[in-house]
């Protein structure tokens, strides 16, 4: 694990939505949204690391965490429509949670130790 404890998460996230959405057959449109919404969130925190300012990291991450948000539905939609099962949107939606909290909390860091 590296010293960045979200980018490791966010990655680990985007594998598992990779390996999710390689097992969903024949619904290629919304199965291309949790793909992106799920991997976009580690790229905008990979991006955030290498944020021109301060004010840049934070919007990065706010990015990031509407990714989160935007994912957690796809992933509610899928399971309330038997697409995935209860047992994959309950550790989908776990991961992501776990990931939505570190983000917030790293924003309202951010925000209050640099004034923004």
């Amino acid at each position: 694990m590296s010293n960045n404890i979200l980018v490791d998460m966010s990655m680990d996230f985007a594998v598992n939505i990779v390996t999710l959405c390689d097992g969903i057959k024949g619904r290629s449109s919304i199965v291309n949204q949790l793909l992106r919404s799920g991997t976009s969130i580690g790229a905008n925190i990979h991006e955030a690391n290498y944020a021109q300012s301060k004010a840049d990291f934070v919007s990065k991450l706010q990015i990031a965490l509407k990714e989160c948000y935007e994912s957690e539905y796809w992933l509610e939609l899928f399971a309330k429509t038997a697409v995935i099962s209860q047992e994959q949107y309950a550790k989908m939606k776990n991961d992501c949670g776990k990931i939505r909290r570190v983000l917030i909390s790293s924003i309202n860091t951010t925000k209050e130790n640099y004034n923004l």
